[in-house]
């Protein structure tokens, strides 16, 4: 395999680890919630996710990849993870040589997808119901898991309740020091 692809596996193996997190458990109605005017929903921002790692796999064996949105939110979940599965199998394919540098995919597709991904959790928050923080350096990612079963979080934040307001980090800002004069 070439180098970099083993990574770039795993990092897809925790796009689909914390999509499904922000989807787990989301209440009726969340598919279609709308922030705003000109916001996309939770459908059509994993609709564009699917369509961006799409694209990433053309990459590796060429043509266009632009599905139309599906009906349903569990039809795009399910094509999503499918999608994900696609890209996963084609970057162990050494026979397939990519038009970008491992790299490029990561800097490119596939931190735009994991940027959607915080998107959908802002989204629960805004939708009224927020999903608990935890520290995803524990979490059970595993490089061939890419599908839509996940496992729950394994060092969730203690304390943390759905009803209180994320905690506000703020830096300590300290007055620049003064030059001494004599």
């Amino acid at each position: 395999m070439h180098p970099g692809r083993s990574l770039l596996q795993h990092f897809l193996a925790a796009i689909a680890y914390r999509t499904q997190k922000a989807l787990r458990d989301a209440p009726a109605g969340f598919a279609d919630f709308r922030a705003g005017e000109n916001v996309r929903t939770p459908h059509e921002l994993l609709w564009h996710m699917t369509r961006v790692i799409g694209y990433a796999g053309t990459m590796l064996r060429g043509g266009e990849f632009k599905p139309p949105a599906m009906d349903t939110f569990d039809a795009e979940v399910a094509r999503f993870h499918a999608t994900l599965a696609a890209l996963h199998r084609d970057l162990g394919d050494d026979a397939l040589q990519a038009q970008i540098a491992d790299e490029q995919f990561l800097q490119g597709p596939l931190s735009d997808v994991m940027t959607h991904v915080g998107q959908l959790a802002m989204l629960r928050r805004l939708a009224g119901s927020p999903i608990a923080p935890e520290d995803f350096i524990f979490a059970k990612v595993r490089t061939d898991n890419v599908g839509a079963e996940q496992p729950l979080p394994a060092s969730p934040d203690a304390g943390w309740t759905p009803d209180k307001p994320p905690m506000a980090v703020r830096p300590t800002i300290r007055p620049p020091a003064l030059p001494i004069t004599e």
